[in-house]
C-alpha cells in the first residue's frame, strides 16, 4: 500500500518541513509514503470562505483516483489512540487499498464535495492545531504506527 499525504498550502516553518521530510524517510522504510503540498489558492481577500473550499476542494480531487481511500483529517472525524491507530491501518493495509490518501484541508475544512468522496474522517485531538503543524503530528504518527506494528521499540505503552 501506497500512502499520500495532500495538503493544502506550503509550509513556511523550514523546521516543521524538516520534521516532516524526517518521518517520511522513516515511513518510506515500511511502505511508499509521499508528501504533496497544493499551492494556496490565489487572491482569496476577494473569495468568501465558502468559494476559497470549493477552489481548493477542485484542487483536491483532481489529486484522487477513483481507487484511492480517502481519508480526512476532521476535527469531527474518529479519534483514536496509537495502537487504535496502527490497528486502523493494518486493517487498511489488509484490505488491499492501493493507495491511502490522508487529506489535511485548507483554513476553513474542506468543500462538499471532498466530505462526498472522502471514505472516512479521523481526529488527531479535540484541540486545534496550525495546518502545518498537523503535518508533522501526521507524519510522526505513521511512523509510529508502523513501528507498533513491526513490535519496534519507539512507542511505550
Amino acid at each position: 500500500m501506497n500512502i499520500e499525504l495532500i495538503v493544502v498550502g506550503k509550509t513556511d516553518s523550514k523546521e516543521v518541513e524538516s520534521l516532516v521530510a524526517l518521518y517520511a524517510r522513516r515511513i518510506n522504510h515500511y511502505c511508499r509514503f509521499a508528501v504533496t503540498a497544493l499551492p494556496d489558492v490565489r487572491n482569496t481577500r476577494s473569495l468568501s470562505q465558502n468559494q476559497q473550499r470549493t477552489a481548493e476542494g477542485e484542487a483536491i480531487l483532481r489529486q484522487l483516483t477513483e481507487s484511492d481511500c480517502v481519508i480526512l483529517l476532521d476535527e469531527h472525524g474518529t479519534e483514536m489512540r496509537s495502537i487504535e491507530f496502527a490497528q486502523w491501518l493494518q486493517k487498511r493495509m489488509a484490505s488491499g487499498i492501493r493507495r491511502l490518501v490522508l487529506l489535511i484541508g485548507g483554513p476553513y475544512g474542506f468543500s462538499e464535495a471532498v466530505h462526498a468522496r472522502a471514505n472516512g474522517k479521523i481526529s488527531l485531538s479535540r484541540m486545534t492545531f496550525s495546518h502545518q503543524i498537523v503535518r508533522a503530528i501526521l507524519a510522526e504518527q505513521i511512523y509510529r504506527a508502523f513501528t507498533i506494528l513491526n513490535h519496534e521499540p519507539y512507542h511505550h505503552e
